[in-house]
């Protein structure tokens, strides 16, 4: 098992940039891919990112590709979503989660640890 936490999320300008960070317990790290969702009020938990257990394998949703870079720290057991250029519609609570799934996968019911989110604002 792993338990995820987030950190890093804030309020902030459009345009601006926050970086976020998914710390993970346990001693398997690099065999869980892990991904970013976020949740905006009245809408559907959706996929943002996802990063492969070894680094080596993304997939981005289009709306964030370019402005969002996700990375892990697997002797750190973080994975970190940079994001850049922060626009109004960014604005959700963002949770990572965790799958030992093979592949990069972007369904919420195919991740089966999640942290308990941290919200971003972005002011326009």
């Amino acid at each position: 098992q792993v338990q995820l936490v987030e950190s890093g999320g804030g309020l902030v300008q459009a345009g601006g940039s926050l970086r976020l960070s998914c710390a993970a317990s346990g001693r398997t790290f690099s065999s869980y891919a892990v991904a970013w969702f976020r949740q905006s009020s009245g809408k559907e938990r959706e996929f943002v990112v996802v990063i492969s257990g070894n680094g080596r394998s993304l997939n981005y949703a289009e709306s964030t590709q370019g402005r969002f870079t996700i990375s892990r720290d697997n002797a750190k057991n973080t994975v970190y979503l940079q994001m850049n250029g922060l626009k109004p519609e960014d604005t959700a609570v963002y949770y990572c989660a965790a799958t030992q799934r093979v592949g990069v996968r972007i369904e919420r019911h195919e991740y089966d640890y999640w942290g308990q989110g941290t919200q971003v604002t972005v002011s326009s």
